[in-house]
């Protein structure tokens, strides 16, 4: 079956493929929306906070979401053990020493390590949680949690942090709706 794309290039995730098929899809989709997102701006354009009073950034969002790719397959799923990507955790800090070229390299890192972890693996396969302060441990417990609940976490990850950058990219160029 060949592969349909959108004008810009993003793979147009099969209404009829398997469930595990669609879950890879539609979050590479959002993978690529915020790479688009980023393309073609200077350093100082992807450290502009653009919507005001967020400091929020589109190079922190990208900081942020390998931070979200690592934890959640490679520390949740896979039980690693590993430190933070970029110092505070969260991955919004930025660093002037620190530009789009590494964290987007980073970022597709924690991408493909993702991949090979889950690869394969049952969407019913659970990996462990860590203890979590606040309510999250209630809701969720301690038995685990599945590779689709992840998946379908990233999804919305991606999806709600993909319309941020939309907003943060307007504001920056003009440019809305890629």
């Amino acid at each position: 079956m060949t592969t349909k794309t959108t004008p810009d290039g993003r793979p147009v995730p099969q209404p009829r493929a398997t469930e595990r098929d669609q879950l890879e899809a539609w979050l590479d989709f959002h993978r690529e929306t915020l790479a688009l997102k980023c393309a073609g701006l200077t350093d100082e354009q992807l450290r502009t906070a653009s919507v005001p009073p967020s400091p929020m950034t589109l190079l922190g969002l990208v900081q942020h979401l390998a931070e979200i790719e690592r934890n959640w397959f490679r520390r949740v799923f896979s039980g690693q053990d590993l430190p933070a990507l970029f110092g505070d955790g969260e991955g919004f800090t930025l660093s002037p020493d620190r530009g789009i070229d590494e964290v987007m390299a980073a970022w597709r890192t924690e991408i493909e390590r993702g991949r090979e972890l889950i690869a394969l693996a049952s969407p019913d396969d659970c990996g462990p949680l860590p203890e979590l302060p606040g309510p999250e441990s209630d809701v969720l417990g301690d038995q685990g949690v599945s590779l689709r609940w992840i998946m379908i976490h990233m999804i919305e990850e991606y999806a709600r942090h993909n319309g941020h950058a939309d907003l943060i990219r307007e504001r920056v160029d003009g440019t809305a709706g890629v």
